[in-house]
């Protein structure tokens, strides 16, 4: 760890001091957003150990810059959001602490990255697959990878110290690549027959349904579409329809809440294989289409098996050949329908990305017509049942500090307590 130069006032005559950053008042090394009250115990300490009221810190310049880069901003928003930059990039002068602590909010960075002495090689937590392109994931879903792996770390060991048993069917299936046994035991877990989503009166029905039977069977459901609770860092559907964090005890999956509600069964439905096989993964899906990789496209023929299995389809194909009566029938959205008749050469690629570009179109306007949902019940949804549920247990228990619950959750005072005296059973 480099140490941080203290500048003393303005003079140029006076000789720098270096200390250590624990020396300079315990600087928190893995906080994104240090409060204002330790930011003035910091400079209390720094002035009091200079004996001057001008306190400035001399930055490694390599990590301005990655701190910029890895924040993917762009030159105008360099420039509109870090009027000072150029000066402590030239070297011509130097960030307070203040400055510093705005500087590390804005890119999403530790404070204490700040000091280290060059960048870090950050590597995705997880395989990544993309339909096309590379495998480099911004920010934003680096971070929501990493906040979603923190609450399975705090559940996991919850759920250990209250002795739950671990989930039997998390890669079951890690050695086998037989989609159609895969799905029907998924099915089989889930308890629903093989034509299941019949049963429901519509499609948007059935996706309800599985959303909330895969917290029933024990695993963590997020639907979500920014970095926690702050509607200003966007998951993009184009880079992240989901992921999935494997863990016998607490298994997690994420799915992008602002992709299109008949793509988002499909999802989950991918999601529930990775689990399956025992694999964490994270995936674009792009236009419904799985990633060049054998694992991938096994679960993609877990997902299309396990909601519209081969043997019903073509027996209702030969009768319908319609998307939208065969979605009637399955009770699964136009585009899986539409997906399943590509699969099994029905239609030619051509006719289904056109399909599916089109109803997308329509499903986004609706959507976006539907307005705003209440903060309180997005959390449910951003948080997952039974994650909620736990924690709130574990504050009753005595067993986590609401300042500890409060941070798993990103709910503090009142909005956490609104929460969960109103929104949890």
């Amino acid at each position: 760890m480099r140490k941080a130069k203290i500048i003393r006032g303005n003079s140029k005559s006076r000789p720098e001091s270096e200390y250590n950053k624990r020396q300079i008042g315990q600087l928190v090394y893995e906080l994104y957003n240090p409060s204002d009250e330790q930011i003035g115990v910091l400079e209390r300490e720094l002035r009091w150990k200079t004996n001057k009221m001008s306190v400035r810190i001399e930055v490694n310049r390599d990590i301005l810059v990655w701190a910029l880069s890895r924040a993917s901003y762009k030159q105008e928003e360099i420039d509109s959001r870090f009027p000072q930059i150029k000066f402590w990039l030239s070297g011509q002068k130097k960030p307070t602490i203040k400055q510093l602590a705005d500087f590390s909010s804005k890119t999403h960075l530790p404070f204490g990255y700040l000091f280290l002495d060059k960048p870090l090689e950050e590597k995705n937590p997880i395989p990544y697959f993309r339909t096309e392109g590379e495998s480099k994931i911004s920010l934003n879903v680096l971070d929501t990878i990493k906040l979603l792996q923190n609450r399975q770390v705090w559940l996991r060991s919850y759920l250990q110290e209250n002795e739950y048993r671990p989930q039997a069917f998390v890669g079951r299936f890690k050695n086998d690549n037989d989609h159609k046994i895969i799905a029907e035991d998924i099915r089989k877990v889930f308890q629903l027959s093989e034509n299941w989503a019949n049963g429901f009166r519509t499609w948007s029905k059935a996706l309800e349904y599985l959303g909330n039977r895969t917290e029933e069977v024990g695993i963590i459901a997020v639907f979500n579409s920014v970095v926690g609770n702050n509607t200003h860092r966007k998951i993009e559907v184009e880079e992240c329809r989901g992921f999935v964090l494997v863990d016998d005890y607490a298994p997690f999956m994420f799915v992008n809440g602002a992709d299109a509600k008949s793509a988002q069964m499909f999802t989950i439905a991918h999601e529930l294989a990775h689990i399956w096989i025992g694999l964490s993964a994270g995936f674009d899906l792009r236009r419904m289409l799985p990633a060049n990789n054998t694992k991938e496209r096994l679960c993609d023929k877990v997902a299309a098996e396990f909601l519209v299995p081969e043997k019903l389809f073509n027996t209702a194909w030969n009768k319908l050949q319609d998307f939208n009566r065969l979605s009637q029938y399955f009770r699964v959205s136009p585009i899986v329908v539409a997906r399943r008749a590509l699969d099994l050469g029905k239609i030619q690629r051509e006719a289904f990305f056109r399909f599916y570009s089109e109803y997308q179109k329509k499903e986004y306007t609706k959507k976006k017509e539907t307005g705003f949902a209440d903060f309180y019940a997005l959390q449910k949804k951003r948080l997952g049942l039974k994650f909620a549920t736990s924690v709130h247990q574990a504050v009753g228990e005595g067993k986590l500090l609401y300042r500890d619950a409060y941070h798993l959750t990103g709910l503090f005072g009142k909005s956490y307590q609104k929460f969960v005296g109103s929104h949890l059973p």
